[in-house]
């Protein structure tokens, strides 16, 4: 019996001389291995529907719990991220995420979007490669159902503290003039109310506003301090294509530059 749905490739890997293995993470069936029979050939007639980072439609079989493909369609294939070593590097990072994370089982997610939305401001340029790192990092662990708990101070309930400690397992915000009482000694990290702001912007926003914010330098820096280590701790586990990304950017903003809120961009996509 085959199979059609729409997805997009984040792990391809060689199988003797000729066939390959692919996980697809796709609209409905969430990460699924795939069988690519004749994917070395040059003659392979899926062509580059099947390479990494192809978004397509997918025609498979399923045969004693094995999928193998039997037509594939692209609809885009993200070339644009080849044209930088620092993009093609962050899209590693979020396909090795994903294949961490994401199950092979039915579900009903927007992850194959936020993948697929990401990867297009990635493409793009058009947004810095923090805020995207950032957002794609703490936007799929609120789909993974790791929401942090964004609400207010989680002592006194404060909604707009300036500052903050934000403790990363158990994943509360407490103000500064409730730190002192919190019997959490975990690992925590100090940020700004803005930094609050738009880790609220990015858990609760619906997907046609979700990229639309900016940060000031220092801000950018602590969120993307912060979503990183929130994941590799929910996660339990480091990623080489992490540690090569960061080899690439020894991203440092200005001591001095002061927070800046989130604010709807007003440029065009």
């Amino acid at each position: 019996m085959l199979t059609t749905l729409t997805g997009l490739v984040v792990r391809e890997r060689t199988v003797g001389e000729a066939d390959k293995f692919i996980d697809i993470l796709t609209d409905s069936h969430g990460l699924i291995e795939v069988s690519v029979r004749g994917a070395q050939k040059m003659t392979a007639k899926h062509g580059s529907a099947a390479q990494l980072f192809a978004y397509s439609t997918f025609c498979i079989a399923k045969r004693k719990e094995r999928y193998y493909l039997n037509s594939a369609s692209p609809i885009h294939i993200f070339y644009g991220l080849r044209q930088s070593i620092e993009g093609v590097s962050l899209a590693s990072y979020f396909a090795e995420v994903l294949c961490a994370a994401v199950r092979p089982v039915e579900q009903k997610s927007d992850i194959l979007r936020l993948t697929l939305n990401t990867l297009h401001f990635l493409e793009k340029e058009t947004r810095p490669l923090p805020l995207l790192k950032a957002l794609f990092e703490l936007r799929l662990l609120t789909e993974l159902g790791m929401m942090p708990n964004i609400i207010c101070c989680d002592i006194c309930g404060e909604y707009t503290p300036e500052h903050l400690e934000f403790y990363l397992q158990s994943g509360v915000f407490i103000c500064k003039d409730c730190a002192a009482q919190s019997t959490d000694h975990s690992e925590h990290m100090a940020v700004s109310g803005h930094v609050l702001q738009a880790i609220r912007h990015i858990v609760l926003a619906d997907f046609d506003r979700l990229f639309h914010f900016r940060l000031g330098d220092r801000s950018l820096r602590d969120l993307s301090a912060l979503a990183e280590r929130y994941l590799l701790l929910h996660l339990d586990r480091r990623f080489k294509t992490l540690d090569f990304y960061h080899s690439l950017n020894d991203w440092a903003p200005p001591a001095e530059e002061p927070h800046e809120p989130p604010h709807p961009n007003t440029g065009t996509t």
